[in-house]
């Protein structure tokens, strides 16, 4: 007999170079499961907004009003004067800035109809933006 003696073993033990992940995974899967359960019985937090005894909001501006025709005819209409007047693709502006007169802030909406090429509608509104008109928009009719 040899003077080794290996007490049942018989390769010496190596050092593990895994990591045993399931433990981990069940881990989150029960933190999962509880903030699922959870969550719907969160109430979302409510402000309490200061008041404010009467604010300084102004009326709205009522908006010039651009309409362009089918056929191609631009029309502009003061709406706060009722002041109406036809105009040509190259002098748009030149009316709409007459209509405005001191009032420069104040709105400008284009009312299209929807056989009007698209081209059309933004060549008017580009003339507008160039002319420094601020606030140009687009009318639209509401869906039904």
């Amino acid at each position: 007999m040899s003077g080794d003696i290996h007490l049942g073993r018989r390769h010496p033990r190596r050092a593990m170079n895994e990591i045993n992940v399931v433990p981990y995974i069940d881990v989150m899967l029960v933190l999962l499961v509880i903030f699922m359960v959870t969550a719907p019985m969160v109430s979302p937090g409510v402000l309490d907004l200061p008041s404010v005894a009467k604010s300084n909001q102004s009326q709205p501006q009522i908006p010039i009003e651009v309409s362009i025709q089918a056929d191609g005819q631009i029309s502009v209409k003061d709406r706060k004067t009722s002041q109406e007047g036809n105009a040509q693709k190259a002098n748009v502006a030149a009316t709409v800035k007459r209509m405005m007169g001191k009032e420069a802030d104040r709105p400008v909406v284009i009312a299209a109809d929807k056989s009007v090429k698209y081209e059309v509608v933004m060549n008017v509104m580009d003339e507008l933006q160039r002319a420094a008109i601020p606030r140009v928009g687009l009318l639209v009719k509401p869906a039904p």
